[in-house]
């Protein structure tokens, strides 16, 4: 049982790695699964100037959202070598707005190759929301 109102933790799985979410609202949910993602890669950021990247996704459901917010920075973090800690995210009915920032990335311990729909759906719970979300490694 979580005692916190969001955060994540990993879940065993068979073939490739599983994450549990739960946070009070999307973009809370958001920032705690890309939190979950650096951690299950053993991400390392290096010393060095903070970097700020900016993004606008278009999102028919919760569910792709969270893909998609998700490969985003994947894609970011594997092509500019950043790893983002700081999200200030603005969501409106269908569109996120993005602005991330981190440090440049040090080392990675493992390879995320992609996030995947494999049974994620997003639940609305008494504390907020929480997703189980499968990443093919």
């Amino acid at each position: 049982m979580e005692t916190t109102s969001s955060g994540f933790r990993e879940i065993e799985h068979t073939a490739d790695w599983e994450l549990h979410i739960w946070a009070q609202d999307m973009p809370g949910l958001l920032e705690q699964s890309a939190r979950g993602m650096y951690a299950l890669m053993g991400a390392r950021s290096a010393e060095g100037e903070r970097i700020a990247r900016e993004f606008e996704l278009p999102f028919w459901d919760r569910e792709s959202l969270l893909v998609d917010f998700l490969s985003e920075l994947l894609f970011l973090t594997l092509e500019e070598k950043v790893l983002f800690d700081e999200y200030h995210l603005t969501l409106d009915e269908n569109r996120l707005r993005a602005r991330v920032v981190g440090l440049p990335l040090a080392s990675l311990t493992k390879e995320i190759k992609a996030v995947t729909f494999h049974n994620l759906k997003v639940r609305e719970t008494a504390r907020g929301l929480e997703a189980n979300v499968v990443f093919d490694v």
